[in-house]
């Protein structure tokens, strides 16, 4: 996103009571790009790239289409596309389809994602022609680009990255034009783009990113393809062939190309398709390392965030557990998901054994970060110890699994120094010392993170590694186990959020509920005690409770993340619902059931049922599931998404625990059945 686009959303949404004005939101349309490039499809058919971090190219900075009719020249009045079209995926691959209605007549638009390239093919029987305007931003910038015209293909570029879109049939008139200027960026009102060429500016057409063209249609049909490429590595040539041979690709041609790239094989059960939109988003947002980004990246001037579009370890690590555990449940065949990311963290680790707190998932380098402790002079406070916790699980549950003798010496070798990593964060009192939490706003010696050391140390040591790495991850997962009880609020039964200089800071957090799976984890190497079961119960109960928020304003209902919760309220007086700290929930009401069930305790059954309700939730037809089937991060009382979307987390999530149900028929679900 560029100064510009920026500047235009900000004087679209300034006094808005939900939206942040300057942000670039993907709370509407769909994505394409299950391989490295990831092309966001607004509900008008416009588009915008935002895998820069999974591929490091750039591409569209924005973009508009449009018909007009055909024979009547620049006079003819052009309809561009509105945003109430009707959207959907096509099969099980990333083919988004998108109805448009218009007084020429309906259009349909095919877009898929390909590799670096991406081609839009429209269909109509009106007799029209195509306007399309795409305006690139090569190397991330908007000024200092330049472009290149080979007949039928126009060329953008700035350094190394080079941008190249062509038509079939081929463009009628191509011709660029310059963005808004000065004047017009301080001006009150909003520029309407594509901006009309200028009289006076005879180079504008060469000295810019947007390019404006026209395109007939023959045979009912029109297509528009664009190729990202780096010239250190793909020469012109090469770029040419391919983005030509790109748009001749038909709508049988499409649906072909979608279907190769699905990976995975989604059960016959999954009636209501949330397993397959799980696999799919999660496909979306990975890059060819096998690493993630959190969500697509909405905020990037860091106005109201820190940003998404990165690699977490903590999040990247439990959705690859979820995945592998619902893998080994479900047989969704997708092993080579799992390599990819244990490689991956092989790869990032840091010579003291722990993992930085972002990086970029293209080439697992450091990216901009606040959690960086262990790279500077700082104590452990300013570092998040639950991001390593994490990696271990994973780690150490899948070793057992890997049939790579070379992939396993390298996980052996991580794990050893990653066990040293979190004895060192971990004090004589059998908790984690203070450090950054898992919602990274605060410090202190938190429920979650020792949740994730101890089923960090619990995983280890039930994992077949060398007998003293396992036999010292158990005497610490006993010292966690018997540290937790320095968490427990009798005043609010439930473990609290935090220890902060030696007081509980008791209030609700969502994350807690990690303890769940944590010691269900730690239940396979020693039996979870009555004790402990009865306070894990209490503690569900008094979470779901304290947490629950059902607004009178709209649907939606769920968990907020955690009392007191004050971020990115807009004009809303109370914390907004979560769809991680809901399927969170959800998660731990099916594990808890699996945990007691084990114990033959008859409660089993209600955390079934408590699990279930908030599970449908933020099923595809749930009040937390966005109209194009996404999980956004967060809901306002009114029902309007916000934040990062769709977000890898509550996806695994969803997955995860429709996969243990499906798994150990906890339930006669109605999803399953």
């Amino acid at each position: 996103m560029q100064l510009r686009d920026a500047l235009a959303d900000y004087k679209r949404h300034a006094e808005h009571p939900t939206r942040f004005p300057g942000e670039r939101r993907t709370t509407s349309g769909l994505f394409s790009g299950l391989g490295e490039r990831l092309v966001h499809v607004e509900t008008d058919g416009s588009l915008r790239d935002f895998g820069y971090p999974i591929s490091g190219l750039w591409g569209i900075e924005r973009s508009r289409f449009g018909i007009r009719p055909t024979g009547e020249g620049d006079g003819a009045d052009i309809v561009w596309f509105d945003d109430s079209a009707t959207q959907s995926y096509t099969d099980d691959g990333a083919l988004v389809v998108t109805e448009h209605e218009t007084t020429y007549g309906d259009v349909t638009q095919y877009d898929l994602t390909v590799d670096d390239a991406h081609v839009t093919r429209f269909e109509t029987d009106a007799d029209v022609e195509l306007v399309a305007f795409v305006h690139f931003q090569p190397d991330g910038r908007d000024t200092l680009v330049g472009q290149l015209y080979h007949g039928d293909t126009v060329e953008t570029y700035h350094a190394e990255e080079h941008d190249f879109l062509a038509s079939d049939p081929a463009f009628e008139h191509v011709e660029g034009r310059i963005p808004e200027q000065f004047d017009e960026l301080l001006s009150e009102g909003e520029v309407e783009l594509p901006r009309p060429l200028s009289d006076d500016r005879y180079e504008e057409g060469q000295l810019s990113g947007a390019v404006v063209g026209t395109v007939p249609f023959a045979g009912g049909s029109a297509t528009v393809g664009h190729l990202l490429t780096d010239d250190t590595e793909t020469s012109r040539k090469d770029a040419l062939d391919t983005v030509r041979d790109l748009v001749t690709l038909g709508h049988d041609d499409l649906r072909a190309r979608a279907a190769e790239q699905v990976e995975g094989t989604v059960p016959d059960h999954d009636e209501a398709g949330a397993m397959r939109d799980d696999i799919r988003v999660l496909s979306l947002l990975s890059g060819s390392l096998g690493l993630r980004i959190a969500g697509p990246d909405f905020d990037p001037y860091y106005a109201y965030s820190g940003g998404y579009g990165y690699t977490w370890f903590r999040d990247d690590a439990e959705i690859s557990k979820f995945l592998f555990e619902s893998d080994e449940k479900l047989g969704l065949g997708l092993d080579a998901w799992h390599e990819r990311s244990a490689r991956a963290y092989c790869r990032t680790q840091r010579a003291d054994g722990s993992w930085p707190h972002r990086v970029w998932p293209f080439d697992g380098s450091l990216a901009p970060g606040w959690a960086n402790a262990r790279l500077e002079s700082g104590d452990d406070a300013d570092y998040q110890a639950d991001q390593t916790g994490s990696v271990i699980a994973f780690l150490a549950t899948y070793y057992g699994h890997c049939d790579d003798a070379d992939l396993r010496a390298d996980i052996e070798e991580t794990l050893s120094l990653a066990l040293d990593s979190l004895d060192e964060t971990l004090d004589d009192d059998g908790l984690p010392v203070n450090c950054q939490n898992a919602w990274e706003n605060m410090t202190g010696r938190f429920s979650h993170t020792t949740a994730t050391f101890l089923e960090a140390y619990a995983a280890l040591a039930l994992s077949d590694l060398d007998d003293d790495l396992t036999d010292r991850a158990a005497d610490r997962a006993h010292e966690v186990h018997d540290g937790v009880d320095r968490l427990w609020s009798d005043d609010r039964e439930c473990y609290a959020l935090r220890l902060e200089d030696g007081e509980l800071d008791d209030r609700y957090d969502s994350a807690a509920l990690a303890l769940v799976s944590a010691h269900r984890t730690y239940d396979q190497l020693e039996p979870v005690g009555d004790d402990r079961l009865d306070r894990l119960v209490a503690h569900v109960e008094s979470v779901f409770d304290g947490l629950w928020h059902d607004p009178d304003e709209s649907d939606v209902k769920g968990l907020v993340r955690f009392e007191g919760d004050d971020w990115r309220m807009r004009e809303q007086s109370s914390e907004k619902i979560w769809t991680v700290s809901t399927a969170w929930g959800a998660n731990a009401g099916i594990e808890l059931a699996g945990l007691l069930a084990a114990h033959d305790d008859d409660r089993s059954a209600a955390f079934v049922e408590k699990g279930q309700s908030l599970l449908d939730l933020v099923l595809p037809d749930g009040p937390l599931s966005t109209e194009n089937g996404y999980l956004a991060e967060q809901f306002f009382d009114d029902g309007t998404p916000d934040s990062a979307t769709p977000l890898g987390w509550p996806h695994a999530l969803r997955l995860a625990t429709l996969a243990t149900l499906a798994d150990e028929s906890l339930a006669g679900s109605a999803v399953l059945e």
